[in-house]
């Protein structure tokens, strides 16, 4: 009998927090959240996204708009301060969860977990934050059909795949509300290999090591010890008082992993310090390599040193004051270990000078999505896989039930959150077309050579 009750408290907490979550459609319904209202718009979007490179290397930034100039998609990928805006100005349901912050299909991939295996995964949290979930399905929703767009697919099609993206976040969010919170904060996504864009990820992350990474940005100096060589615009060597600088912030950095991880990060001795030019938002952020042995030069291990600027969505959440002011490198650390389950065990932050860092390893068998893997069917299937995995971190930080109970069936959410992704996808075409007006009335100045940049942002 006792047994018998108590499984009844459980289920009555649960049903009582899917109802919580079905009275948040009184101050943002369900149908409300197809509206783009952009006649509303009172920003001018060029003006938004110069604001947010305020912190900045200016001399990349011609790198960036060079990136960002490639097409509509490429332009989203690096203008995430203008769909913040965007999105802050609309109803939201007031349900909160940790954000990705830029969930779009190439911030996803395949690296190493702590055991070794290869995962696939949210990979870029660069703009990690809490909001409202639905931030980030609106995001990725509108990146698929982007993405949709620059790989031929037609109308219908980016559409499709769009709904089945949000069908698939709901699902995922009804299972993972019935399940055991701890099974469900452990879920790892397990058809992988099953679909194209995210097999050849997986293929990727297989051939790649760290002895690749030695090949590719080192050579040997007259000692034999490898240094990295300069292939400017994309990476060179740093030497002098800003390699010195990079170095004394280890220490801080140390402090920030657990006790047996400092141990394994104490038995490393740096190398070389250098510079790398990152991705599509990135870039312009200070990203510093550092080159460390362990056991001999066979091996070899690469700390990215990245600088992290405040979330694009800091100025819209409710302790707006505090985000801005916290340090911006353990946000997005401590943002990237509540929506993933395995993280890098290198994973932490530091400080060189005003500016805060995360610190990762860089490309641990890292592999992307390549957007011509997402012809055909590539599109639909890892839309599918994108609901789960959006899901799943908004279950690990948020509350699963809350959102089930916002959501109902998923039939109204995935019509009006399509709905949305498509007149966003529309809105970012309109923009690009004010971008590259601005760049050829000289307001934005391009890189002579745009350096051609795959997969996620880092």
């Amino acid at each position: 009998m006792k047994a018998q009750k108590t499984k009844t408290r459980v289920d009555d907490s649960r049903q009582l927090r899917i109802e919580e979550g079905r009275k948040h459609r009184e101050a943002g319904s369900r149908q409300a959240q197809a509206e783009l209202r952009p006649k509303e718009r009172t920003f001018d979007p060029i003006a938004v996204f110069l604001k947010s490179n305020a912190q900045r290397m200016r001399r990349l930034l011609p790198v960036k708009y060079a990136r960002m100039k490639v097409s509509p998609f490429a332009f989203f990928r690096g203008s995430v301060a203008i769909m913040a805006a965007d999105l802050a100005r609309l109803p939201n349901s007031g349900i909160h969860a940790q954000l990705c912050g830029d969930a779009h299909v190439q911030n996803m991939g395949s690296f190493a977990a702590p055991d070794g295996k290869l995962v696939f995964d949210l990979n870029d949290f660069d703009e990690t934050i809490r909001g409202p979930w639905e931030w980030d399905v609106k995001r990725m929703a509108a990146s698929i059909v982007l993405a949709g767009r620059e790989c031929d697919h037609d109308a219908e099609g980016c559409h499709s795949a769009a709904t089945v993206f949000v069908e698939s976040y709901c699902a995922a969010i009804r299972a993972f509300s019935e399940l055991p919170i701890l099974q469900a904060a452990r879920h790892q996504v397990h058809r992988e290999e099953r679909i194209a864009p995210i097999h050849a990820a997986l293929l990727q992350s297989q051939r790649a090591s760290p002895l690749d990474l030695v090949k590719k940005f080192t050579e040997p100096d007259h000692r034999g010890a490898p240094r990295f060589r300069s292939e400017r615009p994309l990476y060179w060597r740093v030497s002098g008082s800003e390699a010195r600088g990079v170095l004394k912030s280890l220490p801080e950095y140390r402090e920030t992993l657990g006790s047996e991880r400092q141990h394994f990060f104490d038995q490393f001795r740096p190398i070389d310090v250098g510079f790398k030019v990152v991705g599509t938002g990135s870039v312009g952020l200070r990203d510093y390599v550092v080159l460390f042995e362990g056991n001999g030069p066979k091996d070899p291990v690469f700390l990215q040193i990245k600088q992290e600027a405040p979330s694009a969505y800091a100025h819209y959440v409710a302790d707006a004051a505090l985000e801005v002011e916290r340090h911006q490198g353990r946000r997005a650390v401590e943002g990237q270990r509540a929506i993933q389950p395995l993280s890098d065990p290198l994973l932490g932050w530091t400080t060189i000078g005003p500016y805060h860092y995360l610190v990762r390893q860089l490309n641990d068998h890292k592999g992307s999505i390549e957007l011509e893997k997402l012809r055909g069917a590539g599109l639909t299937r890892l839309a599918l896989v994108a609901g789960e995995l959006v899901a799943r971190g908004h279950a690990r930080s948020g509350d699963a039930c809350q959102i089930r109970g916002y959501c109902g069936s998923g039939e109204k959410m995935a019509k009006s959150l399509a709905a949305f992704a498509v007149a966003y996808a529309d809105q970012t075409d309109a923009d690009y077309k004010v971008f590259l007006d601005a760049i050829k009335r000289g307001k934005l100045k391009v890189a002579e050579a745009a350096v051609k940049v795959k997969g996620a942002g880092a």
